[in-house]
């Protein structure tokens, strides 16, 4: 096979499994945090290989949130920021293997986003290549 067969199905491989991850992404419904019996809603955030899962989450205001976020096993580093300023939450932690847990409890509605903040160098930020996910409080 010449180097322009090789090129092509490089090619539509490389587009096939684009089109995969894209979609896996979005075809992911919204997480709606359970209320456990003690009155708190617990949610757990799992990072990878640029991207969280869920990557939505919805809570409800006024009720305490107890969020988990860790990563999966790998060695690129990855972190958990929630910053906004305006709802009264300021959450940034380094992931880890282990969960780590943030307790807080969501007053103002809105739509709020969480990322990876690493960037390496020269190269895309991990939240540009798509490690990045909304945070939704609702009445």
């Amino acid at each position: 096979m010449d180097s322009k067969g090789y090129w092509w199905r490089g090619s539509v491989l490389l587009l096939a499994l684009l089109g995969v991850a894209a979609s896996g992404r979005a075809d992911e419904p919204p997480y709606h945090a359970r209320l456990d019996s003690d009155g708190v809603q617990r949610v757990q955030i799992v990072g990878g290989s640029y991207f969280f899962r869920p990557a939505h989450v919805i809570v409800k205001a006024g009720v305490p949130v107890e969020l988990s976020v860790q990563m999966e096993q790998g060695m690129i580093p990855h972190s958990f920021v929630l910053e906004a300023p305006q709802a009264g939450l300021a959450l940034r932690t380094e992931l880890a293997v282990q969960p780590r847990v943030l307790r807080f409890v969501p007053a103002v509605t809105g739509r709020y986003p969480f990322y990876c903040a690493h960037k390496l160098l020269f190269f895309a930020s991990h939240r540009q290549r798509g490690m990045e996910g909304i945070f939704e409080v609702v009445d």
